[in-house]
């Protein structure tokens, strides 16, 4: 395989991945909750970290840097929006750019809406878009800063890539999303069966991260606002996809 993808547990319930290149044998990471259980996998793989890509500000995702850069001299990519609550960057990365990784194109999405400034990577050779805490499994983030039309708006960019994407979320919060999840589309069978699968996999100790964006359309709510059984359930018939994804937020924030 010319990419090669590990997905890394850090913290209670935070991942990590990094994106290693055969060829070349160039490696970055996305995002830093922690620094040990990734030192420890880049020196049992034999790999040097070349470059890491911060998501957010948020400490989870970005705390282990510095005991990280002082073992790996890596280039730290992050978004410009954010600069000013960043840890220092080497390449300031706009909405809808993209760099070059090892002959790889990488795709800068603003996902803005957990966090103002938040963005994802896609990865179309890796068949991977790296989303934090934009779009998760079977969830999404708590808007924290943006507005739910805003993270509406980042929810369907994600929604429009080849629906094989592997969708690699930065936490292990898949059991209680499919719990929720069972509240708003009750009557889903694609839906039920992937919550068993979930919670087989969480007694095994097995993550639940990456999914896929196939999956994520089938049984994600947060992605299914235009579906007819939801928009009965909330009795949102006739309201906007942006206002119903509202109505599921809102409910998850209060369950």
């Amino acid at each position: 395989m010319p990419i090669e993808l590990v997905t890394i547990p850090c913290l209670s319930d935070n991942y990590a991945f990094l994106i290693h290149d055969t060829a070349t044998g160039r490696t970055a990471l996305v995002d830093v909750p922690e620094a040990a259980p990734i030192l420890r996998t880049l020196a049992a793989r034999g790999w040097t970290l070349d470059e890491v890509w911060i998501t957010h500000h948020h400490d989870d995702h970005t705390q282990g840097l510095g005991a990280v850069l002082a073992e790996h001299s890596a280039l730290v990519r992050g978004a410009a929006a954010d600069r000013h609550r960043l840890p220092a960057l080497n390449m300031e990365l706009r909405d809808e750019e993209h760099f070059d990784f090892a002959g790889h194109d990488v795709r800068v999405m603003d996902v803005s809406g957990h966090t103002v400034g938040h963005i994802a990577y896609y990865v179309a050779d890796a068949g991977a878009v790296f989303t934090a805490d934009s779009l998760m499994a079977l969830g999404c983030g708590r808007l924290f800063e943006g507005s739910a039309p805003q993270m509406w708006d980042s929810l369907t960019k994600i929604a429009s890539l080849p629906a094989e994407t592997l969708v690699c979320s930065g936490h292990e919060y898949t059991a209680a999303n499919a719990k929720f999840a069972l509240t708003i589309d009750p009557d889903n069978p694609e839906l039920i069966s992937r919550s068993q699968a979930i919670s087989e996999a969480r007694a095994a100790g097995t993550p639940t991260v990456p999914s896929t964006l196939a999956l994520e359309l089938a049984t994600n709510p947060f992605l299914r606002a235009s579906d007819p059984a939801i928009r009965l359930l909330l009795d949102k018939k006739n309201a906007s996809d942006a206002e119903v994804f509202a109505e599921i937020r809102a409910r998850k924030d209060a369950f």
